[in-house]
């Protein structure tokens, strides 16, 4: 049987004695519970020491979750030697009430619109290897005035720019200099963004070096990549499909004026075949990826862009995606595979909201949320761990087979305590393991 509080013991570097038995308590109330992961709903599920009023204090408690959350993985889930690349995304998770920190309306892609509930940024690590992903740092994410005034409507938008352009003579104002695009103004969210990832490296960088941020699309922009460049990190993320790319210039100079810097602009459906890196066919959609060092008028250095076109070919119907890096020594395939491993992010939040309590707290007060945010993603890391370990046996063992597991296990001790004598233990290993496949789907 595996011990808890065993796994748990790595932590004490950096959290008190008192924290990491509260700690053991719930984690393993919560693996074996069935309803709403809530406070209330914890205690009912926990053994001695476990009582509302101590979890009442442990979600209270100010824990230092990103370093838990960092020995954790360094001691049970990452190898001496493993590749790894940082992915960061945002969750939203749907809430109300007055007195709600941080309560605001954000956009939710689940819904498909902005809705009200609170916004969490997450930076998880992923194995190259192993090829999932590991949250490390979650912090909830605080909209100030600048955040709404740059989410007007595009009518809006449209009615300043409009008047903007009625007040403004026509031509370049006498005097004026292009602006340093490399010395960008980041916005209050990337500021946000930037503190978190330069915390992550000083806790990581001792004994990881991190090269590479993926991020989603929201973040192709002039901006973010000067955020992450700042943070001596390469940013490897998503442009729009109709974003003006141009060729470097490559014509002699005409001798006046400045140096032409920008060629001719890309065309998406002609794309030259001295770009072509590999084509393929599969079930009548054509794949042809191309890669080349492209330029972009908001961004100041040049970008390593990869293009992704996809041809029906029974309809002539063609679709295009648009990677690109700040890193020139990345291949294409490398930037596509990438790209692709930000998504296992998405099952952490999946695992996160189904199974160990994102969706399900009540707490209103700033240290509460972050405890139970955290404590959720802690689970994940958690049920990594656990569900490796049944693999070896059932490598179709689910989360939900793990909670069957232990359910069974705890109805079992509970039910030994109401006898006045000692059980054999062969007896009781054998009913553990016939009572812990009780509710099992992939039961061994």
């Amino acid at each position: 049987m595996i011990e808890i509080s065993a796994l748990l013991a790595c932590l004490s570097v950096c959290v008190d004695k008192t924290t990491i038995n509260q700690l053991s308590v719930i984690v393993s109330a919560i693996i074996a519970m069935t309803g709403r992961v809530t406070m209330l709903g914890i205690s009912r599920w926990t053994e001695k020491g476990g009582s509302y009023r101590t979890i009442q204090r442990f979600f209270s408690s100010k824990i230092a979750w990103s370093k838990l959350q960092w020995h954790f993985i360094r001691m049970h889930l990452l190898n001496e030697g493993d590749e790894v690349i940082l992915v960061g995304d945002e969750s939203v998770v749907t809430k109300s009430g007055k007195h709600t920190h941080g309560l605001d309306r954000f956009f939710s892609s689940l819904y498909g619109k902005v809705i009200p509930g609170l916004g969490f940024f997450t930076f998880s690590l992923v194995s190259l290897k192993r090829r999932d992903s590991h949250p490390l740092m979650t912090k909830q994410i605080i909209k100030c005035e600048e955040d709404d005034s740059s989410q007007l409507s595009s009518s809006s938008k449209q009615k300043n720019q409009s008047q903007s352009k009625e007040k403004k003579p026509p031509g370049r104002p006498k005097g004026s200099k292009n602006k340093n695009k490399e010395k960008v103004e980041l916005s209050h969210y990337m500021l946000f963004i930037q503190g978190m990832l330069k915390q992550l490296l000083e806790l990581v960088g001792v004994d990881y070096h991190l090269v590479y941020l993926v991020l989603y699309g929201a973040f192709g922009n002039n901006g973010a990549l000067q955020m992450v460049r700042r943070c001596s990190m390469h940013l490897i993320s998503k442009l729009k499909d109709n974003s003006a790319l141009y060729f470097p210039y490559q014509g002699e100079y005409s001798g006046r004026g400045p140096h032409k810097k920008y060629g001719d602009k890309i065309n998406y459906d002609n794309i030259a075949n001295e770009y072509l890196k590999e084509t393929s066919l599969e079930d009548s959609i054509q794949t042809d990826i191309y890669q080349m060092t492209m330029l972009h008028k908001l961004f100041p250095q040049a970008l390593n862009v990869v293009i992704i076109v996809k041809t029906n070919l029974l309809t002539q119907r063609k679709a295009h995606a648009v990677l690109f890096s700040s890193a020139f020594d990345l291949s294409y395939d490398l930037i596509i595979d990438y790209y692709k491993l930000r998504f296992q992010i998405e099952f952490n939040f999946r695992d996160a909201k189904q199974y160990w309590g994102l969706e399900d707290f009540m707490n209103v007060k700033e240290t509460q949320l972050a405890n139970s945010v955290n404590l959720a993603f802690f689970m994940v890391n958690l049920s990594h761990l656990l569900l490796k370990h049944f693999r070896l046996s059932n490598p179709l063992f689910s989360i939900l087979d793990l909670k069957a597991h232990f359910r069974g296990l705890k109805y079992v001790n509970e039910t030994l305590k109401l006898l006045h004598q000692k059980s054999d233990p062969i007896l009781i290993g054998h009913i553990n393991s016939i009572i812990s496949k009780i509710g099992s789907i992939n039961a061994a």
